[in-house]
Order: C-alpha cells, then structure tokens, then sequence
C-alpha cells in the first residue's frame, strides 16, 4: 500500500463504524495560546474533550499534519540519525467524544491492523498502564487485551506513568494509555538470546499506535474526579506505520522519503554507496523540506521570534545539512518541489501555493548563504582556540546574532567536534540583549480560566446582532472580580451575561461592541463584549447609574453609529484582501486584521513592499467595488459545501462543521466569499470611499495595510487637503502650484550642496597640502601627525588615503574631533609594514593618551578617546612613539616587538 492507500483505507475504515471524516487542520493552532504548532490530531478537539464546545457528532477520525519541534514535544535533534524520528509527521486518529471507550478502541484498533493491514497478530505485543500512588491499575484494557486479541495475561506489558499515562496540564482531562508496538526484527537486538519486550530499546520493538483513554479530571485543588463522559483519542504515526507495511527498513525508505532522497541523489551525482555513508543528512534534508513546504503553505515566514525562528531554524539546519552532502550553493528549492508533489494530492493548498513557498525558501536560503561560510570560518577559529570542549554561551551568541545561527544549529556542528555548548551562558546572553521571544499561557491556566465560566452552568447565548442592534433580554448573571454576585450598585464595574444579545463579541479581528443596558432600576455601560468560551457571551463595563440584579429583563442598544462604522471597515477587508489575491498573486493571504471603528489593519504574506503601482491598483478595484454597489450575501451552510463554492478560509481561525459565508457578489460573478462570522454592511455603496494609509513591514514576509473607510476616509481626506492648503500658504503658492514650488526648492538645495561640496573639496585640498608640508622624517621614515577639521572618519580615511598615495611611503597619523570625541585614524604605506611597523599598535597607544583605545590591522587601524583637548599633545607624541617603539616601531623575526 501506497502513502495515500493507506490515509484513505484508515479514514474509511472508521467512516464505515460510523466516525465522520473531519479534514485535519492547520500546522497553526487555531486560537490556543498553549500551542506554537499542531502537535498531536487532538488539538482540534481540544475544547470538545473539555466540554466547551460541541460538534454534531459523537465519533470523528483525522489524518493530521503535525510538528514537533519545541516544548517537551521536541525531535529536531533525532532527525537524521534515528531512522523514526520526524520534525513533520502525519497522524492517523479516531476519536469518541463521550460515546465509545475502552472496549470497542481496542476492538477497532485490532481489526483495523490485523484484518485490513493483514499485520502478522504473532508480531503485535500491547501495553497498559500498570498504576502508580495516584491512579490504579488499568486493568480493564489488559482483561479486553485478552477477550478482544487472545493475548495471555503475560504478553501485556505494564508500564508506568510515563510511558503509558496522558494528561493534557497540570489540571484538566487525564487519563491511561494503551500502546500498540510492532515486533521488526524477532529477537532482541542488544542480546539475541534474550527475548525482550517493548521496555526495550533495543529497536526491536516499534510503537504503532496509541489509545488514549479520557476518564479522570484533574482539579485545581489536586483532587481526581471521574469524567462524567469518559472519551477516546487514539492516533498512530503514518510514516512509522508505512514502513511496516511498506516492509521497509525505516521511514525514509517509504515512499513519502525516498524520491526526495533520490532527487538529492541525483543532484549530487553520489553513488549508492556514498549515499548510505551520508545517510543522516540526507534524512535531515528530506525531512526538513517537508516541515518548511507545510509551515510556510499555512501562514509561516521565516523571522526571528515565536513560530517564524522556529522556521528559520529549520531551513537553516537543512541548508547546513546541505553543505554537508555536498551542495556549495542554493538546492533546497528542488527537494521542496518534490516534496510538494508527494503530499499536494491530499493537501492540495501546496500545489496552490506552490511558487510563493518556493520564493520564501529561495529567499531564506540565499539570506543565509550570505553568512553561512562567515559563521563557520568563525566557529572554526573559535574551536581551535578552546581549552576544554565546552563552547561559551557568549561564542554562541556571537554566532547568532552576527551570522544567524540557531543554537541547535551551533550545537549539531560542535558535537560533530565532540564540543558540548555552554547554553545556559547562551541563554543568560539571549536575555542580556532582549532577543528571546517570551509568552504562552500554561495548559492549566487555561483550562482554570476557560472552567470559571464553564462551571456557571448557563445555557449559549443566543446572538441577535445581525439582525438587530437593540433586543430585550434578561441578566442571567453578574461577574464581580471573577466571582458571582446578585446585585450591584453604580460605579462598579461587572461582566454581564444576557440570555441573549445584539452585541457583537471580539472576534475574527472585529472588535467587540459598546452600548447600553437599559434595566428596570439602572443602566448598565458596556465598555467592550468578550467571548471567553465558545456560546458564551460577556459584556464587560460598569453599572452607570441605580443597579442591576440578576434575573432583571433589559433592553440591550448597540451603539449603532459605532457599529455600522464597524461593518464598513469589515466589508472593506474583504474586498481588500480580494484586491491583493489579483494585484499580488494567491499567496497574498490574510495573517491577521484589526477591524475597528475609526480603521482597519490588513496583515498579509508578501516578500517585499508594494510599488506605488500596486498600491494604487489595490486602491481603486476596491473603491470600482464600492461604487458597483455590489450586494453583500452572508448565509449559513456547512463547512465543506462552503470550501466547494470557493470560500477562502483562513490558517490560524476555527471553524465549525456549520459556517457563515460571506459572499460579495457581481451578478452571475462572485468577487469575493470568505468564512466570516462578523458584522457587514448590505451593500458594499454603504462603505463610502476607501483609501490606504499605510503600507508596512511587520516581519519577514509579512506586510501591513491600513486604511480608513466612511467617516473615517472623509475625516482623513480633509486632513490631507487641510495639510496641502497650510503647505502652500507656508511656501507663498496656491495648491495646484505646491508640487512645482518644491521642485524648485529641491532644485536650489541641490545646487547649494554642490556648491558646498565644491567649497569643502577646496578646503580640504588647501588642507592637504599644507600637510604635505608638515612632513617629518623620523628614522628615515616619512611621518605626518596632524588634527583637521572633518565632519566623519570617513573623510578622515579619504584624507589619509590621499597623504599615502602621494608621499608613497610613510607613516600617517590623522585626528578630528567628531561628536565631541577625539578620532584617529593610523595608516602605514606597504613598504613600512614589511619592515614590522604596524598601525593598529601605534593608534591604540596614541588613542591611549587621548583617554580611550583603537586597534586594527598593519596597515590601516582606527581609535579614539574622551579627551579631544589633549590631541595636539598625543599628536605630538607620534614621533618618539616610533623611535621607541616597542608597541609601535618594528617587529622582531618572532612577532615579538623591537
């Protein structure tokens, strides 16, 4: 079976006992804080195992991409060597959502494996959780082990918390594991005579596939609970299971690996057996392009902090890894393509973005290329120079932040020295220079904030706001620092719940509503409106006047001014994001938005700025739509009809299996259709006018966009107008003349920088040559030292190079006071430094008198000092530091100073 045999028949299989097939999602958690990547097919799931959301099905099974490349779940530094380990994987999984549990997962599992897969029962052994002082035995999975398979009681394993126990954090859904391992070889291989058991790891024995059994909740307090709705999460590696099927030696021998490998290979023109002598980079190399082609298809750039430097590391690694085969210039953008070729047919958005993943790889690579043999010439001098096989964190720091290094990066290079890195000196170095990315919410917090709200026990909120900006409701409950009270007084400040509500909660990038609550004995500011769990609405303000009690009916009023500016600056997102999609290119995907009253802000993936040409273009399809007046169609209607109709759906959002789509229709034509949940006007004439503010880096491979549409194009216009009227008054013209009287000035200050230039060239050539006539000779050699009037060292040098090339062999001493210190410049003409004097010595000891340092090579060196009152009297010194040099005059045969 090939790689796409395989998903297919296990999506089938769990489809034909009644799972739905639920598309994988995103490398890019959808809203979890916890998470930088998709580590595991739960994490999709992640609110339904707690009870915060609910789907229509009970049962579901995944193919899901993954990545393990930071936190406990880390294989970067596995990947190569070991013949399993992956930083990009896929996994297989089913799921039940309090429905099924233990009997019919480990029912499923064997059938699936030994009846459909045809795996060898004999060579199949299954672990259970064997207890520890918090949790019992789980005894029940090793009695179904024996009813289910026919294993006797000692052919399953019992193993500990660690390798046989799951619990999401510190608080929160917990519970054992069964594991699943597969015999490869028939006989231990550290010992052949002894008959060992997946404890071992010898490499016998291989993990299939993992049932993971939800049945306890871990409380804040310490206490276990059981879950009143015990679940199932099961997943199984598809390139470990590939191999077994596939009867091959290691993963990279499916065929998921081997054409990359074999394109490397023919790039390279190696033989076979060269090939199986490199073997681990050549892994690393396979691996690491499928990891870059799917981190940058869903949204990630190469960059330096949170998931863009995890990126970055990646690609960094698989160019060294690179150089290490054999490769002196760019190539991964050719294991990429194959890479694409392979995975496309299930995950066709690679295909789709196909060109621009290739021009983020090509750039990244070139990037580093720049640095790449600087950095290792300098690890190589830093290497030689250790007194023990420890590299300083401050070294690897250099190595970083000069030459872009990852540390993972330093560290794979020194141990094939056998030098360990000093990283917790890296990491003092790292916090020293505020390069490190710090942030994240810990499982347990979310979880205990997320279950503050959960356990109030309120049914949804039934949301009204797109029909309606006012609604009669009643208070269901009133939130006071956190805790629930029954009645509050003016001025203190509340989150309220309503049975149902017009306000719009922050969400999407919309931000959340503001208004009113009218009440039978006060009113009630709503400041802002939050979502802290899925269904659940909060409106967070303070009581404005009288007080609110719980069970009062209100009249919740949207400030609908504020709202419909809202919408206007939504829909214009949409139309913009369209615009950029045409003018740009597909890879032009929306990042990340604000959309606020007064403006909005457009993320968007984009190598490099746009020209005034773009801009302008993206300006006016936008406004052309405005003006067409199109109509602005949302309608509710399930996820994947909605992805067959052509609506974009973003990487980084979570949806649901019934969506809201957003269609701005042209007639028969649609212009654009997107998954929104926000608030729209119905007409796209409503926006008014549109215009862009700004455009902007935010980070590599990231652009930003603001603009203004409605009142807030309006006001900004004025003040455009207003701004040119004050201009032309302040230059004496009327507006239409503005743009000719400032090319005119431009043109004067033009020809008054070259008068000035021509004035300096003038002055410094009088300069010069009264230099030339200050020349002392000292031991027989030419000798200028003297102070000038120059605004920089550059012209210093210029001045310096000019004194060399005329004198033809001297020695040259020049200072300037520049900011307010004292600058040096030292420069010995070839002849001179052969003889042993040497510039950097004699700056550094003339820079000494004037209060600081300097250094530099023989022949040119710079320094300077805080004291410029004492120049003329360090210049003066410049003679007898070269009779007696030793730090100054000639060098003995030794390097030693005469």
């Amino acid at each position: 079976m090939d790689s796409h045999q395989v998903r297919r028949s296990f999506t089938d299989f769990f489809a034909r006992h009644g799972h739905t097939v639920v598309p994988g999602s995103s490398l890019v958690p959808a809203q979890d804080p916890t998470l930088l990547f998709t580590n595991a097919g739960m994490n999709q799931f992640k609110d339904v195992f707690l009870g915060l959301e609910k789907r229509p099905y009970s049962r579901a099974t995944t193919v899901q991409r993954c990545l393990r490349v930071s936190g406990k779940h880390n294989d970067l530094e596995e990947v190569g060597p070991s013949p399993r380990h992956h930083t990009f994987f896929e996994m297989l999984g089913n799921f039940s959502f309090g429905d099924y549990f233990k009997a019919e997962a480990i029912a499923m599992a064997w059938e699936l494996l030994t009846r459909d897969y045809g795996l060898p029962p004999q060579r199949l052994r299954p672990t259970v959780f064997g207890g520890d002082e918090q949790f019992a035995p789980d005894e029940e999975a090793a009695r179904l082990w024996q009813e289910v398979a026919g294993f006797p009681p000692e052919k399953i394993l019992r193993l500990g918390r660690k390798d046989n126990f799951w619990q999401m954090a510190d608080v929160g859904p917990c519970g054992p594991c069964s594991e699943i391992h597969y015999d490869l070889a028939g006989y231990c291989r550290r010992d052949p005579q002894v008959d060992c058991d997946p404890s071992c790891d010898c490499g016998r024995w291989i993990e299939l596939w993992n049932l993971v059994f939800m049945q306890f909740e871990i409380r804040a307090d310490g206490s276990v609970v059981p879950l009143p709705r015990p679940s199932v999460d099961t997943g199984a590696g598809l390139e470990r299971l590939l191999a077994v099927l596939q009867d091959v030696p290691s993963n990279y021998d499916t065929d998921l690996f081997r054409p990359i490998i074999r394109r490397l290979q023919e790039m390279l023109g190696h033989s076979d057996a060269e090939l199986e002598r490199r073997i681990a980079p050549y892994r690393a190399v396979a691996d690491h392009s499928r990891a870059v082609v799917n981190m940058i298809a869903d949204g990630v750039l190469p960059g330096n902090l949170g998931r863009n430097s995890i990126l970055r590391r990646i690609l960094r690694r698989a160019v060294y890894q690179g150089r290490l085969l054999g490769f002196s210039g760019p190539f991964l953008g050719e294991p990429a393509r194959v890479a694409i070729s392979i995975l496309a047919p299930a995950y066709p958005h690679l295909a789709e973005k196909e060109d621009f993943i290739l021009e983020v790889i090509a750039d990244e690579e070139e990037r580093f290329g720049r640095t790449l043999e600087a950095g290792l010439n300098r690890l190589e001098a830093l290497l030689e120079s250790l007194p023990e096989p420890l590299l300083p964190g401050e070294a690897a720091f250099e190595l970083y932040a000069t030459y872009g290094y990852p540390l993972d990066l330093t560290r794979l290079i020194t141990r094939q020295r056998g030098v360990e890195v000093d990283e917790a000196a890296f990491q003092e170095a790292v916090s020293r220079h505020q390069e490190i990315s710090r942030g994240g919410t810990a499982g347990g917090e979310v979880w205990g904030e997320a279950g503050r709200y959960r356990d109030l026990g309120l049914a949804p909120t039934t949301f009204t706001g797109y029909e309606t900006t006012s609604d009669e409701s009643r208070l269901l409950a009133l939130l006071s620092q956190g805790e629930r009270v029954r009645r509050a007084s003016a001025g203190e400040r509340l989150e309220v719940i309503l049975e149902r509500t017009p306000f719009y909660a922050e969400a999407g990038g919309q931000v959340g509503d503001t208004g009113m609550l009218h009440g039978p004995h006060g009113r009630f500011l709503v400041e802002d409106t939050r979502r802290p769990i899925p269904d659940l609405v909060v409106h967070i303000g303070q009581v404005a006047e009288g007080y609110l009690e719980e069970g009062d009916a209100v009249r919740a009023e949207v400030d609908a001014g504020r709202r419909a500016d809202i919408a206007r600056n939504h829909t214009a997102t949409h139309l913009l994001h369209r615009a950029l999609r045409r003018v740009l290119g597909e890879h032009a995907a929306q990042s990340g938005s604000l959309v606020a009253p007064d403006y909005l802000r457009f993320d968007f993936s984009h190598l490099r700025a746009m020209t005034p040409e773009e801009l302008e273009e993206v300006e006016r399809q936008v406004n052309a739509a405005i003006r067409e007046n199109f109509p602005v169609c949302p309608r509710l209607l399930p996820k994947d009809e909605a992805l067959r109709q052509g609506a974009v759906a973003l990487f980084g959002e979570k949806y649901g299996e019934t969506v809201r789509m957003v269609s701005i229709e042209d007639g028969e034509a649609v212009f654009s259709r997107e998954l929104c949940g926000g608030t729209h006007v119905r007409r796209t004439g409503e926006i008014g006018a549109f215009f862009i503010v700004s455009e902007s880096s935010i980070g590599a491979g990231l652009r930003r966009i603001e603009a203004v549409t409605g009142r807030g194009a309006v006001a900004w216009a004025r003040q455009q107008v207003r701004r040119l009227q004050e201009l032309a008054a302040l230059l004496g013209v009327p507006p239409e003349r503005l743009e000719e009287r400032l090319h005119n000035l431009l043109e004067e200050g033009r020809e008054r920088e070259q008068q000035r230039i021509a004035l300096q060239r003038k002055l410094a050539q009088m300069q010069l040559e009264r230099l030339l006539g200050q020349v002392r000779v000292v031991d027989g050699v030419q000798v200028v030292a003297a102070q000038m009037d120059l605004p920089d060292v550059a012209r210093l040098r210029e001045v310096g190079d000019f004194l060399r090339e005329r004198l033809g062999s001297a020695v040259i001493v020049l200072a300037a006071v520049i900011e307010g210190q004292a600058r040096l410049v030292a420069m010995v003409t070839p002849d001179l430094v052969a003889r042993g004097y040497h510039a950097g010595s004699l700056v550094r000891r003339v820079a000494e008198l004037v209060g600081g340092t300097g250094g530099g090579r023989p022949e040119m060196a710079q320094g300077g000092g805080r004291f410029p009152e004492r120049l003329e009297e360090a210049l003066a010194q410049v003679p007898s530091l070269l009779r007696s040099g030793p730090s100054a005059g000639p060098r003995g045969p030794e390097g030693g100073k005469r």
